[in-house]
Parts: C-alpha cells; structure tokens; sequence
C-alpha cells in the first residue's frame, strides 16, 4: 500500500467540481476519469449543491483519483462540506469513493439559477441524465 503524498483516493463530484477544467484551474491534477452514480441520494442545489439521501433516487456525477494534498486544496476554503464514505457505481463495478457533503440541508428557498444553468451545462459536457428533483 502506498502511503505517500502521491497515494491517490477515488473522490465522487456530482456538483461542478465534475469539470475536470475546473479542476485543474484550480492547480488540481485529476486522473482516472469516470462516469458514475450513487444510488439513495438526490442532489439539491441551494446557494451550491449538496446531496441529500432519498432511497428513491439515484445522482450521476464523474469519479476522479487525487491525492489528499489535492482534496485538501479543493475544499480548504469550504468548511460546511464534510467528506462522507460512499459505495457508487462506475463501469459495472461498486466502488468506494469519498464524496463532500452539506450537513445541513439547504432552505427551501435557498437556490441559485446560475449554478443549476452551469451545472445542466456540465451535465451535458459529460453526457450525463440531468437531475429530476433540484
């Protein structure tokens, strides 16, 4: 096992942190690109995007390999996201991931139109189905 500043961890992205240009204009060197999903979450999108566990309903998203220097970097300046363990599905195999998460859930006025246009933008980037409930 490599427990070194290079060992790389599977990070699910479901909100537009999937962009991998995004991603490496933030200095981030994503790797192992795939298409994924999380069965039992929904996302919702308030002021950002969170997800929000509901049995009937599955999220897709794009699972990236980066180190923990890299992740670290991603979410130093977003404290109300946690990491959360999840099992997600990518190329027919169930696969542990680590995936950032709201706490709390976002109001139900809480929204933001011009981060659902750019995430519908990124969902169609990646030829991903687009969210049903927001």
């Amino acid at each position: 096992m490599d427990n070194s500043r290079n060992r790389l961890n599977d990070v699910f992205f479901y909100g537009l942190y999937m962009d991998e240009e995004i991603l490496k204009n933030k200095g981030i060197v994503p790797k192992n690109r795939r298409e994924a999903f999380v069965k039992g979450y929904r996302i919702r999108i308030g002021n950002s995007a969170t997800l929000l566990r509901d049995e009937d309903s599955k999220t897709y998203g794009m699972v990236y390999s980066l180190t923990h220097d890299e992740i670290k970097k991603l979410y130093q300046d977003l404290s109300s996201y946690t990491s959360e363990a999840l099992l997600i599905e990518a190329e027919g195999e169930v696969i542990p991931t680590l995936c950032y998460v709201l706490l709390d859930e976002p109001a139900e006025d809480e929204k933001n139109e011009e981060y659902f246009h750019k995430l519908i933008a990124c969902l169609d980037k990646y030829t991903l189905p687009k969210p049903i409930k927001v």
